[in-house]
């Protein structure tokens, strides 16, 4: 075994300390005005990251889960609706269409991708089907031409759930921009994470934005007068100003992650290892580098044993969790999903490695890879 550099799977301390002093600038502004919640920060955050990320509006919220919860609502998913999304992503994409009284219906995924297949979603369509939710999992786009096509001739509404997937292009297009509203997480290991929860809908409509606002706000349309029932759901301005200030580096960083993943590309070609495929249609942002071990606890040991973290991103099918026993799901539905959980595992790509840490992980990997 080679002498070993130890790389964490991640590590937000040395993002701290690469912005350190822009933050405390960002936090002072807000100490010293003294205005906390749905501030001039707010305001200035949702204007820039509207613009960075293609789209005519931002309505910043409390996290990523309540911004998928208030885009569905502004579209009209409610009680006994039922939404397509992917088996593939972590719980709280299917649980914000529960908590509209809306039913998840999993459609299976694309093998290299691991996105939703677009192939399995019309067989899954019924009266009660309102929406379809593609998830562009680990920061890879997914195939959304066939999709929105799917949707305009059977009159679905889509809402992209683009939490991992910031900055990232489907044919040239920033994610969310193509079904005219998304959802964003700020939670502090996504791409632009903050230092708590935050969120984030971008959305095209100027009245879905205002009413957007409204209903997270208690839906008030002015203060103490309510006019429709609303959630509890800002962003707080501490929260907004650190992220405008990271929101200046995220290109800089999206293509550290980049470089990172076409060095692992690079040289993980022709081992024993499956390894994800940028297709013709995306730029994907690598807010995960998942890759495929047939002996996955074996492989995730020796790398361990390497000093090298890995992780598993996820590893029960959202149709199996328990949460969704009453669906009746169980194990051979999705085929292609759940010979994925039990495979995948997610490498080291935050910006902040060095390339030493880089040269680390790919010899772990190259070491481990036949344990």
């Amino acid at each position: 075994m080679t002498e070993t550099i130890p790389v964490p799977f991640n590590e937000l301390k040395p993002k701290v300390a690469a912005h350190r002093a822009a933050i405390d600038r960002a936090i002072a502004r807000v100490l010293d005005r003294g205005w906390f919640i749905l501030g001039p920060e707010v305001d200035a955050f949702e204007k820039e990251l509207a613009a960075a990320m293609g789209a005519r509006d931002a309505v910043s919220v409390g996290n990523g889960t309540d911004a998928l919860i208030l885009a569905l609502e502004v579209k009209g998913i409610g009680p006994g609706d039922e939404v397509i999304t992917s088996p593939m992503s972590a719980a709280f994409s299917a649980l914000a269409i529960s908590r509209l009284g809306a039913t998840p219906v999993f459609g299976d995924v694309d093998p290299v991708t691991m996105n939703l297949d677009p192939s399995t979603i019309e067989a899954l369509i019924t009266p009660r089907t309102r929406g379809i939710m593609p998830v562009h999992l680990y920061g890879h786009p997914a195939d959304m031409d066939p999709i929105m096509d799917i949707a305009r001739r059977h009159k679905l509404i889509v809402v992209e759930d683009a939490c991992q997937a910031h900055a990232a292009r489907y044919k040239g297009h920033p994610v969310g921009s193509i079904s005219g509203i998304a959802g964003l997480s700020f939670y502090p290991t996504k791409n632009l994470g903050g230092f708590g929860d935050g969120g984030a809908i971008l959305v095209d409509d100027p009245g879905l934005a205002k009413k957007l606002r409204q209903l997270r706000n208690g839906g008030q349309s002015e203060k103490y007068k309510h006019d429709i029932l609303g959630a509890n759901s800002r962003l707080d301005d501490l929260q907004a100003a650190i992220l405008r200030e990271l929101l200046h580096t995220l290109d800089a960083e999206t293509a550290r992650r980049r470089e990172i993943a076409e060095r692992y590309f690079e040289a993980f070609r022709g081992l024993p290892l499956g390894l994800p495929e940028e297709q013709g249609y995306a730029r994907a942002v690598y807010h995960l580098f998942v890759v495929r071990h047939a002996r996955r606890p074996a492989f995730m040991a020796a790398m361990a044993a390497r000093g090298v973290g890995t992780a598993i991103h996820y590893p029960v099918a959202l149709h199996l969790q328990g949460a969704y026993a009453s669906l009746g799901g169980k194990r051979g539905d999705r085929k292609v999903v759940e010979r994925a959980a039990d495979e995948i595992v997610s490498l080291p790509v935050y910006p902040e490695l060095s390339d030493a840490q880089v040269g680390a992980v790919i010899a772990a990997v190259k070491e481990a890879v036949n344990a």
